[in-house]
């Protein structure tokens, strides 16, 4: 028995025009690591307070292919002293065809950076490694949760929603 390939026309047509995502590289944009304080930050008892700022953005950098760069930086404190600062861009290449707008909205705002998120784990918390401070394991994200917060802010500053009321408790 041998498998058999619709190759008409029309079944190549319907190829042609289902849906297509895929991730076609991963790279580092733009990595920094300062620990400006080592190695007295050695001396004393550490216990950070560790500060996280994210955000992504994206581009259409040829047909159907798109750009999203994950920016990621960490920085921790220690009486008042920085003991590291960590940034780190991580940037993809994926190729989007055939989805609407909203749809194709929708991948380059949560599931590119979500595909990205591992990248920027591994590269933070090898960079953390070498400096010889505890490893600091970052937690998952929910990238479309806040992709849909972003959204209905987004509407309510625009006025497309109303907003829900407030409550004042006394």
């Amino acid at each position: 028995m041998t498998d058999q390939v619709d190759a008409s026309p029309e079944a190549v047509a319907n190829d042609e025009q289902a849906p297509q995502y895929a991730i076609q590289r991963i790279y580092v944009k733009d990595i920094s690591f300062e620990a400006p304080n080592l190695p007295e930050m050695f001396s004393i008892e550490y216990k950070p307070e560790v500060k996280m700022e994210m955000n992504s953005k994206s581009r259409q950098v040829a047909e159907d292919h798109f750009e999203v760069v994950l920016s990621v930086t960490l920085s921790a404190e220690v009486e008042d002293k920085t003991a590291f600062l960590v940034e780190v861009q991580q940037a993809g290449l994926f190729f989007i065809k055939n989805f609407n707008e909203q749809q194709t909205h929708q991948l380059l705002g949560a599931a590119a950076p979500e595909s990205l998120y591992p990248y920027v784990r591994e590269a933070i918390s090898s960079l953390i490694g070498k400096t010889g401070f505890p490893a600091i394991q970052l937690a998952p994200v929910n990238f479309m949760g806040l992709y849909m917060e972003r959204i209905q802010q987004q509407q309510e500053a625009e006025g497309n929603i109303e907003a829900p009321a407030s409550e004042t408790v006394q």
